[in-house]
């Protein structure tokens, strides 16, 4: 059975590409650092039938987020998805002229180091299984930086940069490295920005994949 993990996991986005992956036989690994968060979601995935497994996490902690990508692949089987799409905390969000490089510290390692963590961890598995998925999820910061959300803008771009380097590097190996641009924000009042139809358009990243930046609609003038 393949196995799906999806970093950032919550009732929105993350239940959804849940359901979505577990309707078509794929486990469920959620990560996320709340595990009454986690139970919850667990919960209501086996009253659907599907198969699934909470790993509380810290993602800016790289070694926690090794150890549970590894638990996972141990209990579940090795991942063949891995969809990377924490929220960033509102701390990382701030105007530009009152940032500061420590108020840089957590943005990085949220969105470059635990990206770069994570697809390492996967990467060999994926190999075995001679192919897979990678797909990051961002706010459109990642390709318009905000002057009031410089934290996410920068690491954001960094986070572009390496999954577009990975896309790269991997393509030739059967594993797909896309990125997903949700320009109005998850449930922004646009239909295509449904958590629903966002899985339906993560879905479409792993089993047809095509260039390697996807936007949920086009992004506001």
């Amino acid at each position: 059975m393949s196995t799906i993990a999806i970093i950032g996991a919550g009732p929105g986005l993350g239940l959804a590409v849940a359901r979505r992956f577990g309707r078509e036989g794929f486990s469920v690994a959620l990560l996320a650092r709340n595990p009454q968060r986690l139970d919850d979601l667990v919960t209501t995935l086996a009253g659907e039938n599907i198969t699934a497994a909470g790993f509380p996490t810290n993602v800016r902690d790289q070694d926690s987020l090794v150890r549970s990508l590894t638990t996972a692949a141990d209990r579940l089987g090795e991942i063949t998805v891995l969809q990377y799409s924490p929220l960033p905390a509102k701390a990382f969000m701030r105007p530009v002229l009152e940032t500061t490089a420590a108020d840089l510290v957590g943005p990085v390692e949220f969105s470059i180091y635990g990206p770069v963590a994570a697809a390492h961890q996967v990467i060999p598995g994926m190999r075995s299984q001679g192919g897979g998925s990678i797909i990051f999820v961002n706010g459109g910061s990642a390709v318009r930086p905000g002057p009031k959300v410089t934290g996410t803008s920068v690491a954001f771009a960094g986070e572009s940069a390496y999954a577009q380097l990975l896309h790269d590097a991997l393509e030739p190996e059967n594993i797909n490295v896309a990125q997903l641009i949700i320009p109005l924000g998850i449930g922004g009042g646009d239909p295509s920005h449904e958590p629903e139809a966002l899985a339906d358009t993560i879905w479409g990243l792993h089993t047809a994949p095509t260039e390697f930046r996807t936007y949920a609609a086009d992004m506001p003038r």
